[in-house]
């Protein structure tokens, strides 16, 4: 499997055996970049934050621009994901911002986190994309007793300091409500409720992304991998196997698929992390009222290795969690059936439930925690999603537009700090391995 810190070069890469392939077939790719092109704008990557960008360049600010993807729309994170579209990026708390900035500071990141919501669903609707959204509603739940009283703790944070609206807020669910109206699941102790979260077929959403970029006459250009870039006379020169694009300037989007070595405002600033899905056959009537599944709201534990899960419009149970440490790695059974051990602590009426579907794909984490848009010298990025970016790729799609037109972006650490530096960056793998274990420690044992 391709991986970013090891691999210069992310072209004629497979695409991942996910569920969400078997429920849509791939357009005929689009041609791939040739000949000598100019652009104003360049943009890399062809997933929800590089077509988005387009569609913003394009239709708010009348920019040229053209998107080169590696592959095809739809290799990569974008039509990986689990379909979360939930407020939230990054892994810092709310409180832990107030802490690290001041409430303000918090206040502004959650708006732009709730806004990123409300983007997506503007999308869907306003050009009908039919991506199968779910009920509204997010859940976070605490998988023992310490991580129960951080969840009655960030509820009442949120609603005292941060929700404008009921639509916007918290509340918090008791064990006793939350098994008998929400999930039966047999390690919660309770649950935090964000009312507009909701889930999606991710890959659908994306091909929705393409067709509105392409109604309005930008560029994509498919299999057409960046094999070097080269700045000169103030334009950048990307050259492709069959082509090369010159552009005033360039937005890097392929976020956790960025390879080594592509550009100095990203390389050695993010760690690649692998997240594993399984997907179940379908349930019967039966068996969803056994497993005690009322609801199709997407869920999230409060593990530091935490598992991820919702239930599909086909009744199907997606379940999600960490997968290898090392690309090489990546399709060993053990992730997989690690994460139906897990599936059947949480279930237990489902242990004999057979698996139809298991993928794994690349997640990005910056060292601060915190999603990084920003731009520079006529070079922007947008990086760091941490397995959060159904959403908020919406939002800094739109903040990276505005930045590239010369407008202000509000004044947060989103959009104001270039990524940090990893330390020892040649042992981030070595560090994510002893995280792990770590991990799995304090999530046993507290």
């Amino acid at each position: 499997m391709y991986d970013p810190l090891i691999n210069t070069h992310p072209n004629n890469q497979t695409f991942a055996p996910s569920y969400w392939a078997s429920t849509q077939a791939l357009p005929a790719p689009t041609a791939a970049l040739s000949g000598r092109q100019q652009t104003d704008v360049a943009i890399v990557g062809g997933g929800y934050t590089g077509l988005l960008t387009a569609y913003y360049l394009a239709t708010e600010f009348n920019i040229d621009c053209q998107v080169l993807e590696a592959n095809q729309v739809g290799f990569g994170a974008s039509a990986r994901n689990a379909g979360f579209v939930l407020k939230g990026s990054g892994r810092l708390g709310y409180a832990a911002m107030t802490q690290r900035w001041d409430l303000a500071t918090t206040k502004g990141i959650f708006d732009e986190f709730t806004q990123a919501v409300a983007r997506v669903d503007g999308l869907i609707k306003q050009h009908n994309i039919a991506c199968e959204p779910q009920e509204t509603g997010y859940l976070k739940v605490a998988h023992n007793p310490k991580a129960l009283v951080s969840l009655q703790n960030a509820a009442n944070y949120i609603q005292q300091h941060l929700a404008d609206s009921q639509d916007s807020g918290a509340e918090f669910i008791s064990s006793q409500d939350f098994r008998a109206q929400y999930l039966d699941h047999h390690q919660a102790y309770g649950a935090l409720r964000l009312k507009d979260g909701f889930g999606l077929n991710p890959l659908k959403l994306l091909l929705g992304y393409k067709s509105m970029v392409q109604n309005q006459g930008v560029t994509i250009s498919e299999q057409s991998c960046v094999v070097d870039w080269i700045e000169e006379g103030g334009k950048h020169r990307l050259i492709t196997d069959k082509g090369e694009l010159t552009a005033n300037k360039v937005i890097m989007a392929g976020n956790a698929y960025t390879p080594k070595r592509f550009n100095q405002g990203v390389d050695d600033k993010f760690l690649p992390i692998l997240s594993n899905v399984i997907v179940t056959e379908p349930l019967s009537e039966q068996e969803s009222v056994a497993a005690g599944l009322h609801t199709h709201q997407v869920t999230m534990d409060t593990r530091i290795l935490k598992y991820y899960y919702r239930l599909l419009p086909d009744n199907r149970l997606l379940f999600g969690g960490r997968g290898a440490v090392w690309g090489k790695d990546a399709d060993k059974p053990i992730y997989a059936e690690r994460l139906k051990m897990a599936l059947n602590k949480c279930f237990p009426s489902l242990t004999s439930k057979a698996i139809a579907y298991n993928w794994t794909g690349w997640i990005a984490a910056a060292m601060d925690d915190m999603p990084h848009v920003y731009s520079k010298g006529g070079v922007g990025y947008s990086l760091g999603y941490c397995g959060a970016g159904v959403s908020f790729s919406s939002q800094a799609a739109f903040r990276l537009a505005q930045s590239i037109a010369g407008e202000t972006l509000p004044n947060l650490p989103l959009y104001q700090q270039p990524l940090p530096q990893f330390p020892f960056t040649q042992a981030r793998r070595l560090g994510q391995w002893g995280y792990y274990h770590y991990g799995w420690l304090k999530d046993r044992f507290g």
